[in-house]
């Protein structure tokens, strides 16, 4: 099968939540012996960067600065257009889509997030392929869940607008595409709630399970709680700044010799300046998996988001019991209590994270039983499997028209 992959951020390097998604989605369907052609955005944050030998003559880019004008957001208060959506519309993309579209022949345009949407026209026009959207996350309903958790009025009410011109082009944009990938079956359920009646397969993020096949628990740090995400995604900004607001402060009244280490890429400002006690402003870590496995608990306290936690699979594949809010396992198949610690209010937290300070042999427990979820469920070649069975159904249900 012939794959064209159209991406809003380069799978190389994949260093965050999305370019890993897409990287892994990538190596599985070359490894699977599928052609796969790849057209990217190389962001300013986010510069396509390490593309591998035998992919570079599949590998084109454009270059985008994604920091918001200040004056294009403000005159887009005026429009109906949603501002997250056409950052992504530029001109150079266009012409080297088209370019491609006419120079080969594709079965597969995959778009790799909602904010790839705006090139459906370009692709029919040039093409014959099915379009498949991958939805990362139901892209509106985290701006929806930030609205709840704003006071400001004067933010609050911005957000909601930016959500409210998300959400109506994200379900208007659902019926155009011949199939839909979303990334946990949470979010294929909130699409198919809505009344969307495209094709549906859920896909979740995996991994190369031969990378993780440990056998020891190993000898993390004692009493240490880490976080590891990119720190310039909003609903990671506002979790941490909940968990230190709320909970921090008292597990580490409580037990003095705790410590709390924050890392990721971009880490904002107000947590390079923090000084609070206990807690180790890391930032950016030069190997995620090592980190992982030197620390004992990971504490993703998400109040919002969508889709499914990437660092969270990989931080229960490295066997490290997870601290979470629902909101942060959603998309996961996790058994609370079992390989995965489930908490909602401060107090859960605080109990929760008790329960483990107190009990070390608990934390490897969870660990190894988190361990064994992902390496049965989350395998990407029975994941490759799936999604080509799906590509080909949809392929089929058009030749039988």
């Amino acid at each position: 099968m012939k794959i064209l992959l159209l991406c809003n951020k380069s799978p190389f390097p994949p260093m965050e939540g999305g370019p890993m998604a897409m990287h892994a989605i990538l190596t599985g369907l070359v490894d699977a012996g599928h052609q796969v052609k790849v057209l990217t955005f190389s962001t300013n944050k986010f510069p396509a960067a390490g593309i591998p030998e035998t992919l570079k003559n599949d590998f084109e880019t454009v270059a985008i600065n994604l920091k918001i004008n200040p004056l294009k957001a403000f005159f887009n208060l005026f429009s109906q257009k949603s501002l997250h959506v056409v950052r992504f519309i530029k001109k150079e993309m266009t012409q080297k889509l088209v370019a491609l579209l006419s120079a080969e022949n594709f079965d597969i345009v995959q778009l790799e997030s909602l904010f790839m949407t705006s090139y459906i026209d370009v692709i029919r026009k040039n093409s014959d392929a099915k379009i498949i959207l991958r939805a990362h996350n139901v892209e509106s309903l985290i701006w929806d869940r930030m609205t709840l958790q704003h006071k400001n009025p004067i933010k609050k009410y911005y957000i909601k607008l930016l959500g409210k011109r998300l959400k109506r082009y994200e379900m208007g944009v659902l019926s155009r595409v011949d199939g839909i990938v979303p990334i946990s079956k949470v979010d294929m359920d909130y699409f198919t709630n809505f009344g969307c009646q495209t094709p549906m397969i859920s896909v979740p993020f995996s991994i190369n399970t031969e990378k993780f096949q440990y056998t020891a628990y190993g000898a993390p740090e004692t009493v240490s709680f880490f976080h590891l995400g990119s720190m310039d995604w909003l609903p990671n900004q506002e979790g941490i700044w909940w968990f230190l607001e709320f909970v921090w402060n008292k597990i580490h009244k409580a037990n003095p010799q705790a410590t709390f280490y924050v890392a990721g890429r971009n880490m904002p400002e107000w947590l390079k300046r923090l000084q609070q006690p206990g807690v180790v402003v890391v930032g950016e870590v030069a190997e995620a998996h090592e980190f992982i496995r030197s620390k004992a608990v990971f504490v993703v306290p998400l109040l919002s988001g969508s889709g499914i936690r990437i660092k969270i699979i990989e931080g229960m594949a490295c066997m490290r019991p997870v601290l979470t809010t629902s909101i942060g396992a959603e998309g996961i198949e996790y058994s609370n209590g079992e390989n995965i610690m489930i908490a909602d209010t401060p107090e859960a937290f605080l109990e929760k994270a008790q329960k483990l300070i107190d009990n070390p042999t608990l934390c490897e427990t969870i660990g190894k039983a988190a361990h064994h979820l992902i390496m049965n469920r989350y395998d990407t070649k029975k994941i490759i499997i799936n999604l080509t069975d799906f590509y080909q159904s949809c392929i089929t249900k058009q030749e039988r028209k």
